[in-house]
C-alpha cells in the first residue's frame, strides 16, 4: 500500500491540475474548496507516507541497464517531502485572494498544482535518472507560471529562466551520464557511488564534471553567474515567485546539490581536492554578491530575489564544507530559509495587492495602515538577519560550526562572508521595516488611509510562518538532531 502512494503523491496533484479547466464551477468558491481541499489531501498522504515508510524502493519503469524510474522515502526524500507539503497548502489559500486581480486563473491553478506533484517527484526519487527527469519537467510547468501575465517582461523572464535552466540542466546532464558509468549503481547512497578501480588515473576528470553537475544544478540554486533569471523572474504573480524564491524551483537546486555531492559522487572523493575548493569559493562569492546587490535594489521583490541569491548560497556553503555537520547546516537552513523566505515575499505579496506599490521608497507610514503584515514581515526580517531566537540564526550557527568544525582553511572565511551577509541583510531589511513603521518628520498623516490589512486567506498563512519561525528559533532541538541523523546515515533505504 505505501509504495502505491508513492505514486499517488506525485499523481494526485497533476490530476487535479489537469481537472481545474475541464470542471466548469459555477462559483469561483468552487473551485477553491476544489483545489484547497485537494491540496491538503494530497499533503496528508505524504506525511502518512513519511511516516509509514516503504522498506523499499518501488520501480515504476525499467530501461537497459541498471536505469529505471523508481521512488523511495529515505531521509533526504522526508525533509525535502516534508517541506513542500507542509508549505503547499498554504500557499494555495494565499494565491485565492492574490489572484482575484490577475487573468487567466484556471491555468495559473492549473500549473501551480502540477508543479507541487512534480517537485514531490524530485523529493521521492530513488536514483539519479529519476530524479533528473522530474527536475526537467519542473523547468516545463513552471515556466507558463513565470509568463503568466503574458507582458513583453513576463515573456522576457520566462524566456531567459527556460534558456538558463535548460542550459544548467545539459550540465547536469554531462554529470549524469559519468555517474551511471563510474558507478556502482544509479541509486542515490550516503557517501558516493563511485567505483574508484573503474575511474583509475580519470580522477581530475571526475573532478571536473563534478565541477561542471554542480554549476548545472546551481542554475537553479541561482549561484553566480547564472542568476540573473531570478530577479527578473519577479515578474510572474507573488504566488509564482515564492514558489520560485523559497519553496520548489531554487530549493529544488539545492537539493539536487546535495544529493550529487553526499549521494553520488561522495564527500570521501570531492574533499580535500581542488574541486571542494572552486564550487566552495564560487558560493562564498554568490553569498555576498547576492546581499549587496540587495542592498542597491528599491524594487520590493527584486530585493527580496537577491536576498534569495545569497540565502542560497548559505545552504551549497554548508554541502561543499562536505562534513555529516556541514550537511546538517545545510538541511538547516535549506528548511528554516523556506520558511523565513515565503512569509516575507508573501508579505511583500500582501503589500502589492493591497496597495498597488512596489518600491521601497513608496512604503513610507504604511506598517501603521498594515500592522499584521508589517509586523510579521518584521519577524521574517529579524530572521533573516540571524537574531537569536528565530529560526535563521540556528541554521546559521549551524553553518558557522560545522566551517569551524571542518578544520578546512577556505571554510573559516566563508565564516566571514556569513558576518558580511548578516550586516548587508540588516541593511536591506531593516530599511524596509523602518520607513514603513517610522515615516520622515514631514510624512502627511493622512496618507494611504485608505489602505488595510488584507483578508484571512493571507494573514493566516503570514500569521503560520511566523509562528514557526519563532518556534524554529526557540525549539529546534528535535528539527535539528533529525536533519543530524540524515547525515550521519539513519533512515536509509535498503
Amino acid at each position: 500500500m505505501s509504495k502505491i502512494m508513492l505514486m499517488a503523491v506525485i499523481l494526485i496533484p497533476v490530476f487535479i491540475g489537469v481537472l481545474v479547466p475541464v470542471i466548469p464551477f459555477k462559483k469561483r468558491r468552487y473551485m477553491e474548496i476544489f483545489l484547497e481541499a485537494g491540496v491538503i489531501l494530497n499533503t496528508l498522504l505524504v506525511w502518512s507516507l513519511l511516516y509509514h515508510r516503504p522498506t523499499d524502493s518501488f520501480i515504476l519503469a525499467k530501461f537497459t541497464g541498471n536505469l529505471a524510474i523508481a521512488f523511495r522515502v529515505d531521509g533526504m526524500g522526508m525533509v525535502f517531502a516534508g517541506l513542500v507539503s507542509f508549505l503547499w497548502p498554504l500557499a494555495t489559500l494565499f494565491s485565492f485572494e492574490y489572484m482575484t486581480k490577475e487573468k487567466h486563473e484556471k491555468v495559473f491553478f492549473t500549473f501551480y498544482t502540477i508543479t507541487y506533484g512534480v517537485t514531490l517527484g524530485i523529493a521521492l526519487a530513488d536514483n539519479i535518472l529519476t530524479m533528473y527527469f522530474f527536475y526537467e519537467l519542473l523547468t516545463l510547468v513552471t515556466v507558463p507560471l513565470v509568463m503568466h501575465t503574458l507582458t513583453r517582461e513576463a515573456i522576457l523572464a520566462s524566456r531567459k529562466y527556460l534558456y538558463y535552466s535548460l542550459g544548467g540542466a545539459a550540465f547536469a546532464f554531462i554529470g549524469m551520464i559519468f555517474v551511471i558509468i563510474y558507478g556502482n549503481t544509479t541509486e542515490f547512497v550516503l557517501g558516493g557511488v563511485l567505483d574508484i578501480a573503474k575511474i583509475g588515473d580519470r580522477t581530475n576528470i571526475l573532478l571536473l564534471i563534478y565541477v561542471i553537475a554542480f554549476m548545472g544544478f546551481g542554475v537553479k540554486a541561482a549561484v553566480c553567474p547564472f542568476n540573473s533569471w531570478l530577479p527578473q523572474a519577479g515578474v510572474a504573480p507573488t504566488p509564482v515567485t515564492a514558489l520560485l524564491h523559497a519553496v520548489a524551483v531554487v530549493k529544488a537546486g539545492a537539493f539536487a546539490i546535495i544529493r550529487l555531492t553526499f549521494y553520488s559522487f561522495g564527500t570521501d572523493f570531492l574533499r580535500g581536492t581542488w574541486a571542494q575548493y572552486t564550487v566552495m569559493a564560487i558560493v562564498m562569492f554568490t553569498i555576498v554578491y547576492g546581499c549587496s546587490r540587495a542592498v542597491k535594489e528599491t524594487h520590493l521583490k527584486r530585493r527580496l530575489a537577491y536576498s534569495t541569491i545569497s540565502n542560497l548560497s548559505y545552504i551549497l556553503f554548508g554541502v561543499t564544507i562536505m562534513t555529516p555537520l556541514g550537511m546538517t547546516g545545510a538541511l538547516t537552513h535549506m528548511v528554516f530559509h523556506a520558511f523565513m523566505k515565503i512569509c516575507s515575499f508573501f508579505c511583500a505579496g500582501a503589500i502589492m495587492h493591497q496597495t498597488e506599490k512596489h518600491y521601497v521608497y513608496e512604503l513610507d507610514g504604511l506598517g501603521r495602515r498594515m500592522p499584521w503584515v508589517f509586523g510579521i514581515f518584521t519577524v521574517s526580517s529579524l530572521a533573516l538577519m540571524g537574531v537569536p531566537g528565530l529560526a535563521g540564526f540556528i541554521s546559521k550557527w549551524n553553518l558557522a560550526y560545522a566551517a569551524v568544525e571542518s578544520g578546512n582553511t577556505l571554510a573559516y572565511f566563508g565564516i566571514a562572508c556569513l558576518l558580511v551577509s548578516a550586516l548587508l541583510t540588516a541593511i536591506y531589511m531593516l530599511t524596509i521595516v523602518i520607513r514603513a513603521f517610522f515615516p520622515p518628520a514631514d510624512f502627511d498623516e493622512n496618507t494611504g488611509k485608505e489602505f488595510s490589512d488584507p483578508n484571512w486567506k493571507m494573514l493566516v498563512p503570514l500569521i503560520v510562518f511566523a509562528i514557526a519561525i519563532v518556534c524554529f528559533g526557540l525549539f529546534s532541538s528535535p528539527i535539528v538532531d533529525f536533519f543530524r541523523d540524515v547525515a550521519d546515515g539513519y533512515y536509509i533505504v535498503v
